[in-house]
């Protein structure tokens, strides 16, 4: 992974890192990647956008959810282990307790229409999030090894096959996955070997 680049900011400590990842995941209701993407890239400015392109890559072919990973490496960047369990625990703790409180309370009321219909809503609102931030994204890939076009033939692809052909998630990120590793390593050393 690339190192943090010399005119990023950096956390103070792994308090902040805590303290930052809470605050992310406290306002990531529907989607935490979206928000992440804005707090780590825009404001914070601790990950460049090609940065958060590559960490989020590799999050989301590890086990795990994809933001949980995120914050591990994000904080193993900055503070070694210390850092990576601040993140982590920054990312869970608060909403782990208002999840918790939540379900209670949407036991006494999941048969209520309004309830229903509000939840529903809030689906439009999560796949909004994931499509903004997708599009905020596509700018990091100008400079990807494999090229702006491919990089929208392998996204297309999975989408197709993922989305409208059901195959399953681990299969297709192996395969394509491998292709687009192999693809982009070949690339590179084409690209090193230039006089």
């Amino acid at each position: 992974m690339a190192g943090a680049s010399s005119d990023a900011a950096t956390p103070a400590s792994p308090r902040e890192l805590f303290v930052a990842f809470t605050k992310l995941a406290l306002q990531g209701f529907g989607g935490v990647l979206a928000v992440a993407q804005r707090v780590l890239v825009e404001e914070r400015r601790w990950l460049t956008n090609a940065q958060f392109v590559e960490i989020l890559a590799l999050a989301q072919v590890l086990p795990g959810p994809n933001v949980c990973n995120v914050a591990l490496m994000v904080g193993d960047r900055f503070f070694g282990a210390r850092g990576a369990f601040a993140a982590l625990a920054g990312m869970m703790a608060v909403p782990l307790v208002i999840v918790l409180i939540l379900t209670a309370v949407y036991s006494q009321y999941a048969a209520d229409p309004v309830v229903s219909g509000a939840l529903k809503g809030m689906g439009a609102v999560a796949a909004g999030l994931i499509g903004g931030t997708a599009l905020k994204l596509m700018g990091a890939l100008r400079d990807n090894p494999l090229g702006a076009p491919a990089c929208a033939v392998f996204a297309v692809v999975t989408f197709v096959l993922i989305a409208l052909l059901r195959w399953p998630l681990a299969g297709v990120l192996l395969g394509l996955g491998t292709v687009a590793c192999l693809w982009a390593a070949h690339a590179l050393r084409s690209r090193r070997e230039m006089p």
